[in-house]
């Protein structure tokens, strides 16, 4: 699928408090626990879990969420297809990002092996 504009327009308005809830039921489901989830979070934008938690009570946006976010240097390594968009096709950098945790979290979710998530190797 071809992002649109629009649906760039959604994902920055999206609050990450909003769908944080989903991640920790996603990957809960598939016997992973959310300290896990939490360290996918910190590896992906460098922020720690009082950071993550802050970001949860003030109701941020993904825009704000990853604003200030240090991307890792290998978040370029997350290839593949979630949601119906092929991520490293997608243009707009912060819908991308957005693409990158929703990936990470759904390897999580499907039982990979922690250091292949976090592309070590």
């Amino acid at each position: 699928m071809k992002v649109t504009p629009e649906h760039n327009e959604r994902m920055a308005k999206m609050t990450f408090s909003s769908v944080y809830p989903h991640y920790v039921t996603k990957v809960e489901k598939k016997g992973r626990t959310e300290e896990e989830l939490l360290q996918v979070i910190r590896w992906l934008t460098g922020y720690d879990e009082l950071q993550v938690q802050e970001f949860i009570a003030e109701k941020a946006t993904f825009k704000t969420f990853f604003e200030n976010a240090t991307l890792h240097p290998n978040a370029h390594l997350i290839k593949g297809v979630i949601c119906g968009y092929r991520i490293e096709e997608i243009d707009n950098p912060l819908t991308q990002q957005v693409r990158f945790l929703d990936k990470l979290v759904d390897e999580l979710a499907k039982g990979r092996k922690m250091e292949r998530i976090l592309r070590k190797k």
